[in-house]
């Protein structure tokens, strides 16, 4: 049996951790893209948070996203 996987990354908007000093990760686009995925027979394999520093003083988050299925 063997699965196929694809990976997606959600990151904050850049535009907001710039204003604001932090922000936070886009929800309805993750639950959108997780909707399209499932439809489409894709199970979460495995998520992580990911925060990088964004030029010198912010740091932004991203969720890294990786789906699976079985290919037949």
């Amino acid at each position: 049996m063997k699965k196929e996987f694809k990976i997606e990354v959600v990151r904050e908007w850049a535009i907001w951790t710039l204003f604001l000093g932090a922000s936070k990760l886009p929800i309805k686009k993750m639950e959108k893209i997780m909707n399209k995925y499932w439809e489409e027979w894709w199970d979460v394999a495995f998520q992580v948070i990911e925060q990088h520093r964004m030029w010198l003083f912010w740091t932004r988050e991203a969720a890294i996203i990786t789906f699976s299925r079985e290919v037949v």
